[in-house]
């Protein structure tokens, strides 16, 4: 990890829904975009694809898939360097 990464880290984590999905991801393994879409309440699964892609970018989560469904979840040990209070 670079100090770039870590602005990139605290730039998305400064935006509310993405700081939303973070907190819900450090409560659970992993989560599907369908099931963030329905606790975050976004209006559509493209709002919550702008909102990952800066959390990939970044490193901060993982995406694993299977079939047509994507499982996404949190980089625990980056989250501990640059955020800790979030675990």
């Amino acid at each position: 990890m670079n100090d770039d990464n870590g602005v990139k880290i605290y730039k998305a984590l400064g935006e509310p829904t993405r700081l939303q999905i973070v907190k819900l991801l450090a409560q659970k393994p992993e989560l599907a975009c369908l099931e963030m879409v329905n606790q975050l309440k976004v209006p559509a699964n493209s709002t919550l694809t702008h909102h990952l892609k800066p959390l990939l970018d970044c490193e901060l989560l993982t995406v694993r898939r299977e079939g047509t469904f994507r499982y996404y979840s949190l980089q625990r040990e980056v989250l501990a360097q640059y955020a800790p209070a979030l675990l």
